[in-house]
């Protein structure tokens, strides 16, 4: 444990010349590696999170209702 947080460890394989401007990017960031692939993992976890939302939101949406909302936008815009 890290920080009272579990934390997973595992091997990824990267081409040689991703690996180094990978390397390169934390170090102009002054972060590690590891840092830098967290902060990758989150931004990415977020994204899908956001889009699976906005897909479940959408299944369940009221077209005609929307189409009118965005017709007194449009109008009032």
């Amino acid at each position: 444990m890290s920080g009272g947080i579990a934390v997973n460890t595992f091997t990824l394989r990267l081409p040689n010349d991703l690996a180094l401007r990978l390397k390169s990017v934390a170090k102009s960031r002054g972060i590690s590696v590891n840092k830098l692939f967290t902060e990758i993992s989150v931004q990415t976890v977020a994204t899908f999170d956001a889009e699976t939302r906005f897909k479940a939101m959408a299944a369940n949406a009221d077209i005609p209702a929307a189409l009118q909302v965005l017709d007194r936008l449009d109008k009032s815009g």
